[in-house]
């Protein structure tokens, strides 16, 4: 019997993008210590969420609550962006990354969060506490206070800064509605989150936030590092309108950091009219908390396997990280928007030139006064330590000049020996010179003859191999 040939429809490729991009998504992924979250800014809505309710250690990311207490407390009229508070001792002995100044140096609360919020300094996050809340103690109640306030339901301070701390945790979920809160109450001092550089006298510090400058419409936020957390980053960027908020935890470098959390930002805006592939995940402030203890990457981040000391300053280029997830924001953004260099690429990229804010120590100045306030702190800066390498060629150097200088000067021989000794430049010849001066030079060996020349005095010269012991262990003390 003959039967009728059918003529099925060919699939068109918009339909296997999407079934692609739909195994994508529910595809299971690799566990790992990593949590990530993406928000609508003004609805709080859920695009992305994963590990979002784990508790975790926030690092500097701190400072975003420590900033946000103080600028309302600006804006209630407590105090004022021009009003100067003093370093005290505490806050000039927190551990880096810090301004450096010493304790009685004064600062207005309009550069202390600059520099709090920029170089990320843990000094100028423990000015700011003392100056709002009298006390590190103080402080730390008045921000939670503030995060019960706000529903951070997960959330714990005992310090202003975000150093090593049990008690000082976090989860993603609670930072991304502590920077709707931000962007909602205080809009008219977010510029704070958002500044390139800072320039102090001769030295200008770049924001650790590298997708400032790098992703198109980038536009906030704060890092974090300390060895228990990962590298932590909250980033917002707007486009067409549309502004997200994006939360990384625990990732494996600065540079991973940067460029998940830009794979993040260009998945939320990609997916305009693909929300019907993604279950509903409700808003930010109905994610469930999870009960459990924060993951500790110590032994991942800080262990001797990494090349260099971990730090938030931490440019590594992560191929792994960096290549993930960005073939599923192709499958979303393909068709529905203009091609844009992958986030990678962006984050590797250098950052758009702009003009570094100035900061300054003292009260508020202007016009010459400024200029002269900036002079001055310039020159108080102090010039920067010469690597080990750098002094030891120094050292080698100086050394390697001194036997000359004595060759060109023999019948004064015994009074540069005196002054090797006594000098720190020429140790490595000291020792033989106090100790032996027969052995340092012939002419002297001359003028004492008190030892016959005989055979038996012949051992004397292997005293100056012994001697020499200490041109070794210069080498590391320099």
């Amino acid at each position: 019997m003959y039967l009728p040939r059918l003529s099925l429809p060919k699939p068109s490729c918009s339909w296997i993008c999407l079934v692609v991009a739909l195994a994508a998504m529910t595809a299971p992924r690799v566990a790992h210590a990593e949590a990530l979250l993406v928000v609508e800014a003004d609805t709080g809505k859920v695009l992305q969420a994963e590990n979002a309710t784990y508790p975790w250690y926030p690092a500097s990311i701190t400072k975003v609550m420590t900033a946000y207490v103080t600028l309302k407390a600006v804006k209630e009229g407590r105090l004022s962006l021009d009003t100067v508070l003093t370093v005290s001792p505490v806050a000039a002995s927190q551990a880096p990354s810090k301004m450096g100044f010493r304790a009685g140096i004064q600062v207005t609360v309009d550069n202390a969060l600059k520099m709090m919020m920029v170089k990320s300094a843990n000094d100028m996050a423990v000015v700011l506490a003392e100056g709002v809340g009298g006390s590190v103690e103080g402080f730390s109640e008045m921000m939670n206070q503030t995060a019960r306030r706000l529903g951070m339901t997960q959330t714990t301070y005992v310090n202003p800064n975000g150093l090593p701390a049990e008690g000082q945790v976090t989860s993603a979920r609670d930072l991304a509605m502590l920077a709707r809160a931000v962007i909602r109450d205080v809009p008219e001092y977010e510029y704070f989150m958002q500044i390139p550089s800072i320039r102090y006298g001769r030295r200008v510090t770049q924001n650790f936030n590298r997708l400032i400058g790098r992703y198109p419409g980038a536009d906030g936020f704060k890092t974090g590092f300390i060895c228990a957390s990962g590298y932590n980053l909250v980033a917002s960027a707007t486009r067409n309108g549309k502004r997200l908020i994006a939360v990384v935890l625990g990732a494996p470098s600065g540079q991973a950091r940067a460029v998940r959390a830009a794979q993040l930002l260009e998945r939320g805006f990609g997916n305009n009219g693909l929300g019907w592939l993604r279950p509903a995940l409700g808003t930010v402030d109905n994610l469930v908390p999870v009960d459990a203890s924060p993951p500790n990457l110590r032994d991942e981040m800080c262990s001797g396997k990494r090349k260099r000391p971990a730090s938030d300053d931490d440019g590594e280029l992560v191929a792994a990280n960096g290549a993930s997830g960005e073939t599923a924001v192709a499958f979303f953004t393909a068709g529905l928007q203009q091609p844009m260099a992958r986030p990678s690429e962006l984050i590797a990229a250098a950052a758009a030139p702009s003009e570094p804010v100035l900061v300054y120590t003292g009260p508020t100045k202007s016009g010459p006064a400024l200029i002269a306030a900036i002079a001055a702190d310039a020159q108080l800066q102090t010039p920067a330590k010469r690597g080990k390498k750098s002094r030891i060629a120094a050292k080698k150097h100086e050394t390697a000049a001194a036997p000359k200088a004595e060759a060109n000067a023999k019948p004064a021989s015994k009074l540069p020996a005196t002054q090797h000794a006594n000098a720190k430049p020429a140790a490595v010849v000291s020792p033989v010179a106090a100790a032996k001066p027969a052995a340092v030079a012939k002419p002297a060996a001359a003028t004492e003859k008190k030892p016959p020349a005989s055979e038996k005095s012949m051992p004397k010269p292997a005293k100056p191999k012994a001697a020499a012991k200490p041109k070794g262990e210069t080498k590391p003390a320099g």
